[in-house]
Order: C-alpha cells, then structure tokens, then sequence
C-alpha cells in the first residue's frame, strides 16, 4: 500500500453509525467497512440493522447490527455497551440519526414536535459523543463526525426545528473540537444538500417537484446517497488527521445560488 493510500486505510477501527438502515447512513457504513473498519450498523428496527449487517458479510466484511432508537438513553448505553463488548474499542462515531416530523408555519409547530426533533437530531449527537469520549481518549484518540444539513446553514419556510437542530450540530462540532482535540479527537459535520432518500422523498418522487427541487442546483439533479460516502472515508480515517471543528458543505452547489 503507498504513503498516502495507507492513510484512508481503516483496518483495526471500529465505526459506530447511528440511522444507518438505509440512506446516508447505510452508504456510509458501507464505506467504512469497504476501507477496512468493524462496523455497527444501528438504527430503531434490529431487523434492518440485521439485514444491512449481514450483507456486509456476505461480502466478507465485519460488521454487526445493534437496535437503537437514538431518543432512549438506555438504548444508546446500550448500543456503546455491546459494540465495546463485542470490538473492545470505538474509534469512529457517526451521528447521522435523523427525523422532520413537522412541516409548517413555525406559529402552529407544537412544542412537542419541536422537543422530538431537538432530541433525536441534536441531543443524541451530544449524548452520544459524551458516552464515547472516555474511551476513546482513554485509546489515544478517535473520529466523531455529525451529519448536519445545509438546512443548519440557512434559514427555510417550514423547516423550524429540523433547521434549528442541525443548526445546533453545528455549533456542537465546533465545541466538541474545541474542548476534545487536547484528546486527539476530531469532531467534523458533514452537511448534504438534497439528497435521495426516504426522509426527502416528497421532493423527488413526483417529475414536477423534483424539477422544481433542483432548479437552483449547478449540478442539476439531487445527489445519491453513495456521494456522502467518500467524505465519511476520509473524515473517520488518518487523512483527515489534521481536520477538526469544520463543517463540510456538499450540496452540488445549491448554496451559491442566492450569489448567481
């Protein structure tokens, strides 16, 4: 292997991916698990996990699935618990758990539904992250990356609490970066524009609304979940050993529309 290939190499790693059934997270986990890592693949449903994990051996990789509804702070305690008894370690941890339950003018959103998406898209990340920073600084180091959104970037009709949480990611990287990197841990986001999964269905699977979806986009069309991928690769592995505290944009350009 040559000098800088040997840096995405992730053999000897164990990744923990959260929301990782299908979508971003499934490809990502991919990913991973294509350069070398242990993967544990979770999400609410251990029947999916258990289907995505046992596709990855079926192409002789290691990886294992855990349930975990990210809102239960026993399930998360869990989810570190099993994959430290199974690996032994955690040196990647991806927080791409997400949900918008509401759609609508911010003066009808309930504070309940407001509450749900905080906790599942932001108070996770930061639970998360607290039950595996011992160990990983106990281990001389790891890789924390958030998925954010470009919705935490700018402001959209309707969007309040989804926006206001990845918002909150955000911020959260940067303080994670600030206070861990004296423990060689790196803490990144991620933030995707639109992308083709279930959770923006409503904006791709009718002609009209995905042409209307992708009007301001330079690239012209929504990007597919495998182009998250490569960043994750390289976020988790040694040649991003340098990077900590940024939040990646990769939106096929869409935020420079307003400037166009």
């Amino acid at each position: 292997m040559n000098r800088i290939q040997k840096l995405f190499n992730l053999e000897g790693k164990v990744a923990v991916l959260t929301g990782a059934s299908k979508g971003i997270g499934e490809s990502m986990a991919r990913g991973l698990v294509e350069f070398g890592a242990k993967v544990v693949v979770s999400s609410r449903k251990q029947a999916a996990v258990d289907e995505v994990a046992a596709s990855f051996r079926a192409d002789g990789y290691d990886a294992m699935g855990i349930e975990c509804h990210v809102a239960s702070a026993e399930q998360r305690e869990q989810l570190v618990a099993k994959t430290l008894e199974a690996y032994g370690r955690i040196d990647i941890l991806i927080n791409n758990a997400g949900t918008n339950p509401y759609y609508g003018p911010v003066e009808k959103m309930s504070v309940e539904v407001y509450q749900k998406t905080l906790d599942i898209n932001l108070t996770s990340a930061l639970a998360l992250s607290n039950l595996v920073h011992p160990h990983m600084k106990a281990q001389g180091g790891g890789s924390i990356i958030h998925i954010s959104s470009i919705e935490g970037l700018h402001a959209s009709s309707y969007f309040t609490a989804y926006n206001v949480s990845k918002a909150g990611l955000l911020m959260l990287t940067k303080n994670q970066a600030s206070e861990w990197g004296k423990d060689n841990i790196r803490v990144n986001a991620i933030c995707p524009g639109f992308v083709k999964t279930k959770l923006s269905s409503m904006l791709w699977q009718d002609e009209k609304t995905y042409q209307k979806a992708i009007r301001n986009i330079p690239l012209g069309r929504m990007a597919e979940p495998d182009e998250m991928a490569g960043l994750a690769v390289w976020l988790a592995s040694d040649a991003s050993s340098y990077c900590t505290g940024a939040s990646i944009v990769n939106d096929g350009g869409i935020l420079l529309a307003p400037l166009m």
